[in-house]
């Protein structure tokens, strides 16, 4: 096998975002999955309109459940997706696997069904509460000995004995994986938001390759450095120094002690990431894809939207507008109004080339649902690496 044609198959693809990442690393889809007709057309119309896809992504348009991952046995070397997270999200009903959104055990009757050398599953950091604890080591647990499978009639507690049972036999025989995760800020790869998120890497247990989670390349100290300190960051965006805020009075103390940051990077901020947008018009069509003003947005407790020198807060999705009212932008006059479809797309690291079809509502949710394309690229590209070493040994051993 060609190192640089490592195929993939995404579960749950939403309007792309993982799979973007992932593509950007250097996979290949073998398939994508994604149910929701919405998702689908904005992943369509990005084939249609001539887009920089490295390949037209063999896009199915299906429940995840009824589709035969068999004829990808042992020829897919990632699985990857991002799982509902309604179950499991703070803002939703708690429900975890009692909620018939819970897609988990199909991740693991893909992994099961395929076979890949590795996977990367993405969910909500509320996978991590303590009301979920025995769960998620029930989810690791499948991910780690995928054909120890369910028997009917048989509870997910009892199910998960039997899989401690087996797991601490320490057996060597059939499928299994060594699975580590992380709870990861997208803001400290270069996301400029501020987003949570629990990632499961797993990798077959042949490949014998060390791999741990990429190294943070941006960091919050750096960013108070350059604007508290050494003010890079305001002459950077040229913003005169009688127009600067001043610097927040509970900071005093942390800047005092914030000396020097080595190699990391400021966390990249919604002024960052906007800068060469212009506002959108309340008045005039855009000439911009998807940036259109958007207008109702407002400040009420527990809802102030994210201030414009720093990363955004994490977005929303949800069907009824912008649920929290948290996908608005504070400047630093005290105004708020909604981010444009195009702004969040930026906040989320999606190129401007990628367009999203249907309503602002629609448009946000699909956003608000995503995995940053910058997180995802550098996560997946690391296990690419990983991979490409175990293949290196393998043909040189066979050679």
């Amino acid at each position: 096998m060609c190192m640089n044609q490592m195929q993939s198959i995404e579960l749950f693809a939403g309007a792309g975002g993982l799979a973007l990442g992932i593509e950007n690393a250097g996979f290949r889809h073998a398939a994508v999955i994604e149910w929701d007709k919405h998702a689908c057309s904005t992943i369509r119309a990005n084939m249609l309109m001539g887009s920089r896809l490295a390949h037209p992504w063999p896009l199915h348009q299906m429940d995840v459940r009824d589709f035969d991952f068999l004829q990808f046995q042992d020829d897919v070397q990632l699985v990857s997706g991002g799982p509902p997270c309604q179950p499991f999200s703070i803002g939703g009903k708690h429900q975890g696997y009692n909620d018939e959104r819970d897609m988990f055990p199909q991740a693991v009757r893909v992994v099961r069904d395929v076979r890949p050398l590795a996977f990367v599953f993405e969910n909500v950091r509320g996978l991590l509460r303590r009301s979920f604890g025995k769960y998620f080591q029930y989810i690791l647990l499948q991910l780690q000995h995928p054909e120890v499978v369910r028997r009917a009639q048989e509870d997910w507690t009892e199910h998960l004995t039997r899989l401690e049972k087996h797991h601490t036999r320490g057996t060597d025989l059939g499928l299994h994986y060594t699975t580590v995760f992380r709870l990861v800020n997208a803001a400290d790869y270069s996301v400029p938001q501020k987003r949570e998120r629990v990632v499961i890497v797993g990798f077959r247990s042949d490949v014998c390759e060390k791999w741990s989670f990429p190294h943070h390349t941006h960091s919050e100290d750096a960013l108070l450095h350059s604007q508290w300190v050494t003010g890079d960051y305001w002459d950077r965006h040229k913003v005169a120094t009688r127009s600067r805020p001043e610097p927040p009075v509970e900071l005093s103390q942390r800047l005092a002690r914030i000396k020097e940051c080595g190699s990391l990077q400021p966390w990249l901020t919604i002024r960052d990431a906007l800068a060469d947008l212009p506002a959108p018009s309340k008045r005039l069509a855009s000439a911009i894809p998807n940036h259109i003003y958007q207008s109702g947005a407002r400040v009420y407790p527990g809802h102030t939207g994210s201030p414009q020198d720093e990363p955004a807060k994490t977005l929303k999705a949800g069907d009824h507008g912008v649920p929290g009212g948290e996908n608005m932008m504070v400047t630093n006059d005290g105004k708020v109004r909604y981010f444009t479809v195009r702004e969040s797309a930026r906040l989320q690291t999606f190129p401007d080339w990628y367009l999203f079809e249907g309503s602002w509502t629609e448009n946000m949710r699909q956003i608000g649902n995503a995995v940053p394309v910058r997180l995802a690229e550098t996560v997946s590209r690391s296990v690419k690496e990983t991979l490409a070493r175990y293949l290196q040994r393998t043909q040189a051993t066979a050679a």
